[in-house]
């Protein structure tokens, strides 16, 4: 598997020699020459070296591809044992058979610490968002980013692939400095990055923990035979953006947001949020009357503030459009509507 973002083109050179050198890195540490494995990824001894050098996924899943073969070692030298190539497979195998993404997750947090204990993965559900994190038992020296990069990389990966949908991070932490080629991570994982932070840590909305695993064993066969595209692959729908743009609308409360305030919020183009409103069969004019009918209703039946200032709580020029709107929602005034509520 690789990590190469799954917004990304297969063709788009994202990769940082960086990690390219970790592969290398590897060889070095079994002893054996990469050579091979670089002609496998086109890669060449220039680009290697370079400091702010790229490699596309197809090139960057062909040399760690071959290298984990040849080294037989899915780790590339993280752990203090080789990996033995096919065991990120079985992980999947373990997993894929939950009901749901949050069973799946702990199944993968709980089964990991049976290949190393060297790292430990952990998830943690709050009240609004989850959290997957890495915990370090050993020091992963000089492959430290590479690791836990690569790590967030697969179990989100995995994660997107089995409920079939881009799973939105809120933020990502890394517990080393910046790295020089910082650019490719909102790429990678998403706008919101900490570095220098106290753990290796990603963070999303918890109601994708719920969204049953749509995939079944013959998949994961298909899917295993290469596996190394997991991450790669272009998740373009997410199964939770209604309910995230209806968040952000309930939470204006009265401002007046617009396409480009509303896509903002979602780290989206306007126009990216638009086309994946209309493929859920909805339009943001459409969730934004939904969302200003819920305010509304919900301000009416607490039963306190005037007429007016609903409007206004709900976006409403003025208490007559207010009313001739919530007429048509309800076929009641909102007069009516809070006395037959009361």
């Amino acid at each position: 598997m690789t990590f190469q973002a799954a917004t990304a083109t297969p063709r788009r050179a994202m990769t940082p020699a960086a990690f390219v050198r970790g592969v290398v890195a590897a060889y070095a540490r079994y002893g054996r020459d990469a050579a091979e494995a670089l002609g496998k990824g086109q890669v060449s001894e220039d680009l290697v070296q370079s400091g702010d050098g790229r490699v596309t996924a197809a090139q960057f899943e062909a040399l760690a591809g071959h290298a984990m073969r040849e080294l037989d070692d899915e780790a590339l030298g993280w752990f203090s044992r080789r990996l033995p190539w096919g065991t990120y497979g079985m992980l999947c195998r373990a997993s894929i058979t939950a009901p749901n993404l949050e069973v799946a997750l702990k199944r993968w947090c709980r089964h990991h610490r049976l290949l190393t204990e060297d790292v430990l993965f952990e998830l943690a559900v709050g009240d609004e968002t989850a959290t997957i994190s890495i915990r370090e038992q050993r020091d992963l020296g000089a492959l430290r980013e590479f690791c836990l990069v690569t790590l967030l990389r697969y179990v989100l990966g995995f994660s997107c692939w089995a409920v079939d949908s881009a799973i939105a991070l809120r933020a990502a932490e890394f517990p080393f400095a910046e790295p020089g080629h910082v650019s490719v991570y909102p790429t990678i994982f998403c706008k919101s990055l900490s570095f220098d932070a106290t753990g290796a840590h990603i963070v999303f909305d918890k109601h994708y923990l719920s969204l049953p695993l749509t995939r079944s064993a013959a998949d994961l066969d298909s899917m295993l035979k290469g596996a190394l595209r997991l991450t790669v692959l272009p998740y373009r729908r997410d199964r939770l953006l209604v309910e995230r743009v209806r968040r952000v609308l309930r939470n204006g409360r009265g401002r007046s947001l617009g396409a480009e305030d509303v896509a903002s919020e979602l780290a989206l183009s306007t126009r990216t949020m638009h086309r994946r409103l209309r493929e859920e069969a909805t339009s943001l004019r459409d969730l934004k009357e939904e969302a200003k009918f819920e305010l509304a209703k919900q301000e009416l039946m607490r039963g306190r503030a005037p007429i007016k200032r609903i409007a206004e709580i709900a976006g409403f020029r003025n208490e007559k459009s207010f009313s001739r709107a919530f007429r048509t929602w309800t076929g009641a005034s909102p007069r009516e509507f809070r006395g037959r509520y009361r």
